[in-house]
């Protein structure tokens, strides 16, 4: 058999479809509505996750790994928008108490934290190392809480602020999503 018969043969044969060749749904590339949806709908805020993924272009060519990824950088552009934020407040907050000037600075030094927690499940995750992947997204969604219990070491003094209040809950959310894709993972490709 000459060269040019056995490049059409093998040409031929990879392009005819075989059972075992099928690989599962959720580990497809290129997400289509179908596996955002199917993704989604293992968290615990699926419309977040829902409109969160479908208005980022990348999603449309990710797997779930790629979903999760995308759900993680989300998060931590949050935190980082929310340190952002708290630090534009110091100013301000010059004027005022010692108290609130540290507790905005804890704060800020909090919602960092919880970035650079995020970076490393973004790391993890590229290991296929979802456990550790989890646990990184977990404190990255505790570290508000630190920032909220600082507010609530001077009760009487220093109110929450109401924006603050809801970029936590965003976060917390947000986070709550990439643990659930990341469950997902662990559930189709193993615990690692």
């Amino acid at each position: 058999m000459d060269f040019a018969n056995l490049f059409f043969l093998l040409l031929l044969l990879s392009l005819t479809p075989f059972p075992h060749r099928r690989h599962h749904p959720l580990t497809l590339a290129g997400a289509d509505t179908t596996l955002i949806e199917t993704t989604c709908k293992t968290t615990k805020h699926y419309d977040l996750c829902l409109s969160s993924l479908k208005s980022n272009t990348t999603s449309s060519t990710a797997d779930v790994k790629g979903l999760a990824l995308i759900m993680i950088g989300i998060g931590t552009a949050n935190a980082t928008s929310t340190s952002s934020y708290l630090t534009s407040q110091l100013p301000a907050a010059a004027a005022s108490t010692t108290a609130t000037k540290a507790v905005l600075k804890e704060c800020a030094d909090k919602y960092t934290y919880a970035g650079g927690a995020l970076q490393g499940a973004v790391d993890d995750v590229g290991m296929e190392e979802y456990d550790y992947a989890s646990m990184h997204v977990m404190a990255a969604a505790d570290y508000p809480s630190a920032c909220h219990n600082a507010f609530r070491r001077y009760s009487g003094l220093l109110v929450y602020p109401p924006e603050l209040g809801r970029r936590e809950d965003g976060l917390r959310r947000i986070c709550d999503v990439v643990l659930g894709i990341i469950d997902l993972l662990i559930n189709v490709g193993g615990n690692k």
